[in-house]
């Protein structure tokens, strides 16, 4: 399939993959996901409004699975991804800082880790494996066609080898909001949720944590943007400064939804099972 999609332009491929999943996915059980957790988060939308909302994300998110096996031609090089803040990067390739880069499931993701190849940081980038087998070898493939060759599995090996590179003055690019319910607590939307606390400890050995976000300017085209830091406060007291660091994370990750409610990935439940158990569905 892959093959086949390399075959045609990056447009309509972008095209097909929206078209496609905007009519599959409100077929499926992670419909009535998305529609609750606009819900969470944006209690005054109406029932229809976030039918709408999750018809546009719906969209998206297929454009978004489309693209993958194409990422090696949607890069800045390319022209399609543009690029706000890059010499935030330059400047940490230059001077060997190490760094954790951190950011959500934001429009096509995959997008932000051009741009860190692109900038010519020498970074090693950790996710964890997607649960479709299937999807996760066209993720890892993908990422290797366009230059991410590195990366470490989480759990304990994978956080050692996170910590030796950047001891070296590397860089770390992780994603961090999704629900771990054996993460740290912080805000996100005005209820507590767990996220994985990884992101928070690396950032506190090394004491830099650059937020950055993706969103879809037209078509298969995007700005990615390289924030101003996220505040790392080292106080000696570790637990709260773990919480701090994940706070910060959560709210910089909220204000991006905020500005662009149907550029993240609703599907999944990102807040604790007896947030869900309190709302009843409705689609």
């Amino acid at each position: 399939m892959s093959f086949l999609l390399r075959l045609m332009p990056i447009d309509v491929v972008s095209a097909l993959g929206g078209a496609l999943v905007r009519r599959l996915g409100p077929l499926t059980s992670k419909h009535a996901i998305v529609i609750r957790n606009l819900g969470l988060a944006f209690p005054d939308l109406s029932l229809d409004e976030r039918r709408r909302l999750a018809g546009v994300c719906w969209e998206r998110m297929g454009r978004t699975f489309a693209e993958f096996p194409l990422m090696d031609r949607i890069t800045p090089a390319s022209g399609r991804v543009q690029v706000a803040g890059l010499e935030r990067l330059t400047e940490l390739a230059r001077s060997g800082q190490a760094a954790v880069l951190v950011s959500g499931h934001l429009s096509n993701w995959e997008a932000m880790m051009t741009v860190i190849v692109h900038s010519g940081l020498n970074c090693r980038v950790s996710y964890r494996p997607a649960n479709n087998p299937l999807m996760d070898r066209r993720i890892v493939e993908s990422r290797r066609r366009y230059g991410v060759k590195l990366e470490a599995a989480r759990g304990g090996e994978g956080t050692r080898e996170l910590l030796a590179h950047l001891n070296g003055g590397g860089a770390v690019a992780m994603l961090n909001d999704q629900r771990d319910n054996s993460g740290v607590e912080a805000p996100f939307f005005g209820r507590m949720v767990r996220a994985a606390s990884g992101p928070a400890r690396l950032a506190l050995k090394c004491g830099v944590l650059i937020p950055m976000s993706v969103v879809r300017t037209k078509g298969a085209r995007f700005l990615v943007t390289i924030h101003e830091p996220i505040p790392v406060d080292r106080t000696g007291d570790r637990a709260r400064d773990m919480t701090a660091v994940v706070a910060g994370i959560n709210a910089f990750i909220e204000s991006r939804v905020r500005a662009a409610p149907t550029e993240w990935l609703w599907a999944h439940r990102r807040w604790p099972v007896e947030v869900y158990a309190d709302q009843p569905a409705e689609d």
